[in-house]
C-alpha cells in the first residue's frame, strides 16, 4: 500500500516536474519542440519514478526507481544546461540549482537504503 505522508523528494521532484511544464511551454510557443519533448520526458520522469518507488514492492524495487529517477536527473541536468548556455533558448532559472538539490538528495536516498539492506 502507497504511503502519502508528506515526502520531502516527492515533493521537491513533483513542484520540479511543474516547472519543466512551464518552462516546456516556453520552449513550444518559440516553435522548439525537440528540446521541449526532451527535458518533458526526463523532467517528469524523474517525479514519476520517485512516486512509483514509493509503493515498491522491495528495497531492491525502491532502491531500482530511485536509480532510475536520478539517471533521469542526470539527462534532465544535460539538457537544461544545453539551453542554459545556448543563446537560443530562454534562461532556465531556477531548473538547475533545483536539479542539483534533487540529486543530493536521490543519491542520499539510495545511499541510505543501500545501508540499511545490508
Amino acid at each position: 500500500m502507497r504511503n502519502d505522508k508528506p515526502n520531502l523528494i516527492v515533493d521537491k521532484t513533483f513542484q520540479y516536474a511543474l516547472k519543466v511544464l512551464d518552462y516546456a511551454e516556453k520552449l513550444y510557443a518559440m516553435k522548439r519542440f525537440a528540446l521541449a519533448d526532451q527535458i518533458i520526458r526526463s523532467g517528469t520522469s524523474i517525479g514519476a519514478n520517485v512516486w512509483e518507488a514509493q509503493n515498491a514492492e522491495s528495497k531492491a524495487d525502491f532502491i531500482h526507481k530511485m536509480k532510475i529517477a536520478a539517471k533521469e536527473g542526470d539527462e534532465q541536468k544535460f539538457w537544461v544546461l544545453l539551453m542554459k548556455f545556448s543563446d537560443h533558448y530562454p534562461d532556465p532559472g531556477s531548473m538547475i540549482p533545483d536539479m542539483e538539490e534533487i540529486e543530493r538528495i536521490l543519491s542520499s536516498i539510495i545511499a541510505s537504503a543501500k545501508r540499511k539492506g545490508n
